[in-house]
C-alpha cells in the first residue's frame, strides 16, 4: 500500500471516530463513511479515482456556511455578532484577502492556523486543493497560505459548523484562482450568505460582481440555499424615502436574473446610525429582528440538512457510477473497438495489397518461399526478420489503439465543457480500460464486475436505510413515543 493511500485511510479512520464522538447515539453519519469506503473501492478499480483519493472528501462533513459579499459590506462585523466574540477584523477597506474557514474549538481563546492546515484534512471543504489551483500548486505551501487560514473560536454559536468568510468581492479585478475558489465553496455549501452594502445605493457601480455573485446561482437545482442581505440599511432611516434604497438594489437584482427569493435587510444595531424618529426607528427594528430570526433559522436548520445532504451524495454518487459512469464507458470502449478493427484492417489490408503489388512488379514471389522455407529451418536471419516485423504489427496496432482511445477522450472533453473533475475521471477509466495490458473482446469497463455491481447496489440500498434512519429520528407522523432527537 502507498503512502498516499495510508494517508488516506488515516483520515478516514479519523473522520469516523470523530463522527462517533460527535453523536455517539446516532450512527448513520459514521456508518456512511464505511459505505464511502466501499465505494472507493469501486472506484479505484474501475479508474475513476486515484489510489490517494477518496468520495468521501468530497462532501463536507460539517454544515458548511458561506459569507461572501462585496468590499465594506459588513461580512465580518455580521460574523462576529454571531460568534458573540471579535473574531475577525472589520473596517471600510478590505481587511483581509484570504478565504477563512471558522469553526469551533474547545480552547478558551481563538486561534489562527495556516492555510496548509486545511489543505491537508479531509473534514474541512479545502482538503487537497492545492492539486485544483495551478498558482498554489507550483509555489507549495506557502502559497496556500496566501489564500487560505483556519481560525477556531469557542464560540457555542458555531459548535458543530463550519463558516467561511471570503475576501471582499470585486469580479473585474478578482485572481482567477480566487473566482475558482469562490465558485469551490459556493458548490460545496449548505447556505450561502451574500451580502451587499446598503451605504452605496448605486449597485449600477458594482453591475460584474452582482452580476457573478446572483446570476451564476438563480438557474442552480439548489439556489434556495442562496440568501441575498443588504446589511448596513440603518443608514437609509435618514432618506426621504428610505424604501427607494432598497428598490434601487431590487432592480438591479432583477436586471441580472434575481426575480425570486428572500431579500433581507439588516444592520448591527452596536454599528448603527442612531435613529431619532421612533415610529422609523420601531420599523427599522422590527423589519431587522424578523429578517435576522429568519436568517438564524435556515442557519440551524443546515444541522439537520446536513445529514441528509451527505446520505444524498452518496446514494447520488452510487446511482451516477452505475447509470452514467459505466454506460458512457461501455459506449465509448465500442466505439474504440470498432474503430480499432476497422482501421486496423484498412492498413494491414492496405500494407498486404502493396507487398502483393511488390512481389507481382518485381516477381519476387519465390523469395517469399525461400524465406517460409528458411523461417522454418530455423535460420537466424530469417527468424529476425519475422520477430521484426511482427513487433512492427504490433507496434502499428497498439498505435492505432491508443490514437483511437484519445480522439474519442478529446471529443468527451468538448461534449463536457468546463466539467474538468468528470472529465478526470472518465479520463483515467478509459486509459485504464483501454492499456495496452487488456484484451480489446472486454466489453464492459475494467472493474466493473459482478463483485462491484453488487457493491454499488448494496450502496444504494444502504443509502435508503440511513434516508430512513434519519426520517425515524427527525419526524413522528404517528406521534408516538417521546421527543425526536436532534443532530
Amino acid at each position: 500500500m502507498s503512502h498516499n493511500s495510508t494517508q488516506i485511510n488515516k483520515y478516514l479512520k479519523s473522520l469516523q471516530k470523530h463522527l462517533v464522538d460527535e453523536h455517539p447515539d446516532n450512527p448513520t453519519l459514521a456508518n456512511a463513511v464505511k459505505s464511502f469506503r466501499k465505494m472507493d473501492y469501486v472506484g479505484h478499480s474501475m479508474g475513476l479515482i486515484n489510489k490517494d483519493e477518496s468520495y468521501a472528501t468530497c462532501v463536507t462533513w460539517w454544515p458548511m456556511i458561506a459569507v461572501l459579499g462585496t468590499f465594506s459590506a459588513g461580512k465580518s462585523t455580521y460574523i462576529n455578532s454571531y460568534l458573540d466574540m471579535p473574531l475577525q477584523r472589520t473596517g471600510n477597506q478590505a481587511v483581509d484577502d484570504k478565504f477563512t474557514v471558522i469553526c469551533f474549538s474547545r480552547h478558551n481563546e481563538a486561534k489562527t492556523l495556516p492555510g496548509i492546515a486545511l489543505d491537508a484534512d479531509p473534514r474541512f471543504p479545502f482538503f487537497q486543493i492545492s492539486r485544483s489551483i495551478d498558482e498554489i500548486s507550483e509555489a507549495g505551501q506557502e502559497r496556500i497560505d496566501a489564500y487560505l487560514q483556519l481560525k477556531t473560536c469557542p464560540s457555542e454559536n458555531i459548535r458543530g459548523k463550519i463558516m467561511i468568510d471570503s475576501p471582499g468581492f470585486d469580479a473585474d479585478n478578482q485572481r482567477a484562482s480566487t473566482l475558482r475558489l469562490t465558485q469551490h465553496i459556493i458548490n460545496l455549501s449548505d447556505l450561502v450568505l451574500v451580502f451587499f452594502d446598503a451605504r452605496h445605493p448605486e449597485p449600477k457601480a458594482m453591475q460584474d460582481t452582482l452580476a457573478y455573485l446572483v446570476s451564476a446561482s438563480v438557474n442552480r437545482a439548489d439556489a434556495n440555499k442562496f440568501l441575498y442581505i443588504l446589511n448596513q440599511i440603518d443608514v437609509t432611516a435618514q432618506e426621504d424615502n428610505p424604501e427607494e434604497v432598497v428598490s434601487a438594489w431590487q432592480r438591479s437584482l432583477a436586471e441580472v436574473g434575481l426575480i425570486s427569493g428572500r431579500f433581507y435587510r439588516i444592520y448591527n444595531p452596536s454599528a448603527a446610525v442612531p435613529i431619532a424618529n421612533p415610529h422609523v426607528r420601531e420599523r427599522f427594528e422590527k423589519k431587522r429582528e424578523e429578517d435576522m430570526a429568519d436568517i438564524n433559522a435556515r442557519m440551524h436548520q443546515i444541522e439537520v440538512e446536513r445529514s441528509y445532504r451527505i446520505v444524498g451524495k452518496l446514494e447520488q454518487t452510487a446511482k451516477d457510477i452505475k447509470n452514467k459512469k459505466v454506460n458512457k464507458l461501455s459506449e465509448m470502449l465500442k466505439k474504440w473497438k470498432n474503430k480499432v478493427i476497422l482501421i486496423d484492417g484498412l492498413v494491414f489490408f492496405t500494407l498486404a495489397i502493396l507487398a502483393g503489388t511488390a512481389f507481382t512488379m518485381t516477381e519476387s514471389w519465390d523469395l517469399l518461399k525461400t524465406f517460409a522455407t528458411q523461417l522454418m529451418q530455423g535460420e537466424t536471419s530469417s527468424v529476425v526478420i519475422a520477430v521484426f516485423a511482427l513487433i512492427s504489427i504490433i507496434y502499428v496496432h497498439f498505435s492505432i489503439r491508443r490514437t483511437v482511445a484519445n480522439g474519442l477522450l478529446r471529443k468527451l472533453d468538448r461534449e463536457l465543457g468546463n466539467d474538468h473533475e468528470t472529465f478526470k475521471q472518465y479520463l483515467h477509466a478509459f486509459n485504464k480500460s483501454t492499456a495496452a495490458y487488456r484484451p480489446m473482446l472486454l466489453k464492459d469497463p475494467v472493474g466493473w464486475n459482478e463483485t462491484t455491481q453488487q457493491m454499488i447496489d448494496e450502496i444504494i440500498n444502504e443509502a435508503n436505510d440511513y434516508i430512513q434512519a434519519l426520517n425515524d429520528q427527525f419526524t413522528n407522523p404517528s406521534g408516538n413515543g417521546g421527543k425526536n432527537s436532534q443532530v
